[in-house]
Parts: C-alpha cells; structure tokens; sequence
C-alpha cells in the first residue's frame, strides 16, 4: 500500500508539473500576442494615421535648402520723397572653394575657365605671379631652400613663412619666363580664387561680363568646380557724391563681425552696412533672400519670395543740402586763399528744425593741397566726431549758470574791466566795454561779465591781485558742467550715427581754468554739440535728440512707397527749468545780432537770434606730440525768426587764423558761410 501511493503521489505530482509548464506555456503565448498586437498597431499608426506627418518630419530632415542671390536693400529718401538711394542688378562670375579641393585642381580650373571668360590680368602682380609658379613647380620650390635651411626649418628656427618668402625671393625672372599672357590670366584667376578668407564667395568677374559667359557658367556650374554666377546689387547714388559720406557704404562681412552676423541669421557671402546710416539701419534696409527647395530632381521649389528690405525717408532737405556743401566748398577755398590761413582747412555746417530736432542739412569740407593745388573733400563725419575749443558761443549757457545759483541777476550792472588773481596775467575783454547789464554783457561777449559771475558761484569775493582758491565744499566745475549738459554741452547729442564724440572733458580743476570754461576756453566740444546747445534756446528750453531717421516705409512690389510702418516722434531728452533765465538770455541772443558781435552773420534774415565765439587752439605743427602753435577759431550758431524759429544754424572754422604775424588780417569766412547759408534758406522757403 505504501508503495502503491507513492507511486499516485509521483503520478500526480508529474501531472501538476505539466499543467504548470502548460499554463506557462499559453501565457507566453497570450504575451506574444498582445506583443505583436501592440507592435501591429504601433506600425500601423505610424505608417497609416500618423504616416503623412512622418513623412514631412523625413524630408524637413533630408530635404536640401538653397538660398537666392542676396537681396535688394531698402531704398533711402530725402524729406521730400526724392530717391537718394537705390539699387542695381549687376552680374557677377563667382568661385565658392570646395571642400579638400588641391592647388593644382584649382590650377586646372582656372585654365579650364579660361575657355569662356575673358579676363583682365593688368592687376595681376609679380607676387601673384611667382607664388603661381611654386603652385606648379612643387619640388623646384622645395630646391630653393638649401640643406641647411631645411634643417633650422625642422629645428624651428625657421617658421614657414621665412621658408616661404626665401622660395619666392628666389625666384627668378628666367623661372616666370615660361608663362605667356594666357598663363598669366590663369594666374591672377588663381590668385582671384584664393583671395581673402576660405569661406568667401570670391568674385571673378563683376565687370563687362558677356551674355554668352553668363550663360555658359550658368548651364555649367554643375561641371565647373565651384564657378558660378549670380546676381549682385549694387547702390547707386541719384545725387552723386551730395551728403555721400553719411550715406554710408556697404560691403562683404568681416571675419571679425561673422559671428555677430551667423547670431544675427545672415549667411556669410551676404553684403551689409558698413557705415553711417547703411550700418545704422541695417536691419530696416537689409532684404530678404528667396528661399527655395532641392526637388527630386534636382529643380528648385520656391518656398518664399525674397523681399527688399524697408525704405527709409531721411529728415535731409537733399537741395538744401546741396546748396549748403556748394558755399562750404567755395567758401574754404576762398579762404584758403586769404591771409594769415596756414593753419585753417575746414568748416562745418548744421541746420536744424528747432521743435522736432530733424537734421535738415549738415555738412563739412576740408581743403586738401594736391598737385600743386588745394582740392575740396568731404568732412562731414567729423561733424559728430571732432570736438574744437568753442570760445563764447557757450556763455547763454554760463549766464544761465549765474542766475541759478544768484551769482547774478536779471538786469544787473557790472564794470568791465581786467582782472587781476594772483599769480596769473590780467584777464580782460575783447575791448574795455564800462558798466554793462547781462543783456550788452552777452551781445558784446564781455568775457569779464563772466568771470566775475564764476567767482561768485565759487563764492569768492574778488579783489585785485587776490589768490583764487576753489573750497571743496563748494563744486563750481560741476555746478558748470551739469548746466552745460542740460543744454547738451560735454554730453552725447543721441544722434542716430553709430559714431559720436563727447568731447574732452578737461580734469584740472584749478581756479583760473574755471574762468576759462566759463567763457568757452577749456572743455572741447563738436559741432553737433554746439547745434542741440543753441537749438534748446530756439525751441524754448527742450533739449531734442537730433536724427537723420524720419520716417519707415514697408518694401512694396513697385517704384512706389509702400505702408507707413513708423514716424520717428521728437524726443525730449531733458527740458530747462527757469524759462524766465531762459527768456533773458533769448534776449540777449538777439541783442548779439541786431547791435553786437554778430551784426550780419545771418544776412538779412527777419528777426534772428543768436551767439558768435572766438577761440584761442593750439596746434602741433611739428607732429611732435608737443602743442607749439596758437590759432584763433571763429563758431555761430543762431535761429530765425526768433520769437517763433524754423531752423538753427550753427557753423564752425577750427584753426581759422594765424594771429601769430605782423599782418592784422582777419578772416571772415565763417560769417560768410553762415550769412549765404541763411539768405538761402529763407530766400527758398520764406518765414510762413
């Protein structure tokens, strides 16, 4: 009997076994099945429900972009809607060096191009020309170098540039006698083709190109080796070399600036501005490339239209403009010509609209001695680059020092007569003017009226052969300079240039210095400094930010302008708080015009106001690095009609004359310039 259930337990004990391998068995297939299920269904979403979206996400991932020629830039206009600036579809022959390509598969593709270009190779020079020649002959150059330099090569004591430069040095007029005028023009297409940085489209050819070149590199690019051709565009310029400079000009991107630009979305071989208002409103005036889609076969699928970029309409009044650097240009020559000169070569000239802060004109010209003449070039930049001793110009502003901190008062009397510190020479007028008010003081630019007000405002009593000390607890220079920079004085004028000058800000704070400043006579400042100064006055206490930006216009598809995107609104950079001060000082400014120092500076102009300023320079004549010379430099800045203005002028002459011979001569140039400048002016427009 033990037996016997031994033997069932062993029996059922295999049964149990087997159920379980069994049931393990159909669980695995349950799993597998719900595997392929799971599998079937995954597959079946991806190639049927989702499959049209998988097959885009594929050919984004593989399809090949390729960008049109670059794009055609916004046009610039004057205020009044006269073209300036446009554009010009030229053809051009390019080279786009290829990945691992060898010197003698650039040599080969040069002869090879030769058959259907012609070139000129009169640029080509005897540089080029030998460092073609070690491109062919490999081992005769490496036979130039002796045993001996090979070995300091591989010591490194030679780099190999000097390995370089002795090949070449070494090569001889016999050696380059195997090239004829046809080897010649492969060697400068090779040089053409290696010009610049690796990366760079290389132009080959952008100048009297024949249709029956363009077309063959066109139908051929794809057997040429990296030739082909494109469509450039190049500015052109309706009123020729007339307020040019600020223009601006275009160009290939540096390697210096490449990764701005690849930041910036543009492609290398893009052309961009390079400065002045190009550079200033790149991105306004910069188009936008067509872009298109490798196909199948090889064709071109549009994607998106290029575009050309917005057009800008400048605040420039481009016939007054024209006019302004006409009597410039005559007018330095003229000078030029006058007595006690040696040291003078350039003027300035700036019209603004008083409320606005618009640029209606500027301009500046410089007398270059050439060939045995003077010859008029463009100086314009400097007119936001170059700061100048002003002379006293400057003193509404020093007189509105004076009666914000009762150093003086409206109406108030005081002698003019020399002043004596101690340990410094007299300081006196240009002329012994008497007992004068703060109305005569600024008419006849008393130079006194203003020392004795900057003594006061350092709290010093003055009496003859006094020392002056400046108190530390009383900052006179700062009381200055902080009025100053109100009216735009040692400040940045915000003008819309990618340049501007501050000035020289002196740092010596000596007593008599302070004297000085007061009358124009130490801290330096630009033309454009001196044009928002006096315009703050024309428009009645508002400090405006000058521009040349007036207005933004969307590209349109014809000659026309299209939507208005935006109109540039003045803007108030600070406002002066005293208009009482202000209003004096206004009074002043038409004194200087009507029985002053400025009697006629703007010709017979109705009601006009404003301030002239003479200034003692220095010079390094000897290029030293020492000043030697003394000059004496004339400003004017004005407005007119004064009790409701419609522009500033401001003109400056650096260095205008000599007053260091036995000649009393005196150039009135600068009142020239300001006196045809404004006769001008109102002649074309009038005072409505």
């Amino acid at each position: 009997m033990i037996q016997t259930n031994n033997g069932d337990h062993m029996k059922n004990k295999k049964i149990s076994f087997s159920k379980r391998i069994e049931n393990r068995f159909h669980f695995l297939e349950l799993f597998i099945l719900v595997i392929f299920a799971i599998l079937f269904y995954s597959l079946f979403k991806i190639m049927v429900v989702d499959g049209e979206k998988y097959r885009q996400s594929l050919e984004q991932l593989t399809e090949k972009i390729v960008y049109g020629s670059s794009a055609c830039r916004g046009r610039i206009y004057d205020r009044n809607y006269n073209l300036l600036v446009d554009n010009k579809a030229i053809p051009v022959i390019y080279y786009k060096k290829k990945d691992k390509v060898t010197a003698q598969e650039e040599i080969t593709l040069a002869y090879s191009i030769l058959e259907h270009i012609k070139i000129d190779n009169s640029l080509l020079s005897l540089t080029n020309l030998k460092e073609f020649w070690i491109a062919n002959h490999e081992q005769e150059a490496k036979d130039k170098i002796t045993p001996l330099e090979w070995q300091k090569y591989q010591n490194r004591k030679l780099s190999y540039n000097d390995i370089y430069y002795l090949q070449l040095d070494r090569i001889t007029n016999e050696d380059l006698a195997i090239y004829d005028e046809h080897d010649k023009d492969a060697a400068y297409i090779y040089f053409l083709m290696n010009k610049g940085y690796s990366y760079e489209e290389k132009i080959i050819k952008d100048e009297n190109i024949l249709d029956t070149e363009y077309a063959y590199i066109a139908e051929h690019s794809d057997q040429l080796g990296g030739f082909d051709v494109k469509y450039n565009w190049e500015r052109v310029y309706l009123y020729g070399d007339t307020f040019r400079t600020i223009l601006g000009n275009i160009s290939n991107i540096t390697r210096e600036d490449k990764d701005f630009y690849l930041r910036n979305g543009y492609s290398l071989d893009e052309v961009v501005g390079v400065s002045y208002l190009e550079k200033q409103y790149e991105s306004i005036l910069r188009g936008k490339k067509a872009t298109y889609k490798m196909g199948s076969n090889n064709e071109l699928i549009l994607l998106d239209e290029g575009k050309r970029g917005n057009d800008i309409v400048l605040t420039i009044d481009i016939n007054l403009q024209k006019e302004v650097e006409k009597i410039l240009s005559e007018e330095v020559l003229l000078i030029k010509s006058e007595g006690n000169t040696e040291y003078y070569n350039h003027s300035f000239a700036v019209i603004q609209e008083p409320f606005t802060g618009e640029i209606l004109a500027m301009s500046g010209k410089q007398a270059v001695y050439k060939n045995g003449r003077y010859e008029i070039v463009d100086y314009t930049p400097e007119i936001v680059t170059s700061p100048m001793t002003s002379g006293s110009i400057v003193k509404g502003a020093s007189m509105y020092v004076g009666y914000i901190n009762d150093a003086i008062h409206i109406g108030e009397y005081q002698q003019d007569e020399c002043i004596k510190l101690y340990s410094v020479p007299k300081k006196c007028s240009w002329t012994s003017l008497g007992y004068i008010d703060d109305i005569t003081a600024l008419a006849q630019s008393s130079n006194v009226y203003q020392f004795k007000i900057a003594m006061k405002v350092a709290n010093f009593q003055y009496s003859y052969n006094k020392k002056f000390v400046l108190s530390n607890d009383n900052p006179a220079f700062a009381k200055y300079r902080s009025v100053f920079n109100q009216f735009g004085l040692g400040v940045k004028t915000g003008i819309d240039l990618p340049v501007e000058s501050v000035g020289n800000i002196g740092h010596n704070d000596s007593p008599d210095l302070l004297l000085n400043f007061a009358i124009g006579q130490y801290d330096t400042y630009t033309t454009m400094q001196l044009s928002q100064y006096m315009n703050t006055f024309a428009s009645n206490g508002l400090r405006l930010q000058p521009h040349l930006l007036k207005e933004v216009y969307h590209s349109s598809d014809s000659n026309e302008l299209g939507e208005l995107d935006y109109k540039v609104e003045p803007k108030i950079l600070n406002e002066i708080e005293h208009k009482e001060y202000l209003a004096r000082i206004q009074e002043g400014f038409k004194a200087v015009i009507s029985y002053g120092t400025g009697v006629n500076v703007m010709g017979y102009t109705w009601n006009p106001a404003g301030k002239t300023g003479t200034s003692e320079s220095f010079l390094d004549t000897d290029n030293d690095g020492i000043v030697d010379t003394a000059t004496l430099s004339k400003t004017f800045a004005g407005y007119a009609p004064a009790n409701n203005p419609k522009m500033t002028l401001t003109v400056t002459s650096p260095d205008l004359i000599n007053p260091n011979t036995n000649s009393d001569f005196m150039s009135y140039g600068n009142v020239r310039i300001a006196r045809r400048i404004s006769n001008y002016f109102f002649d074309t427009r009038g005072y409505d």
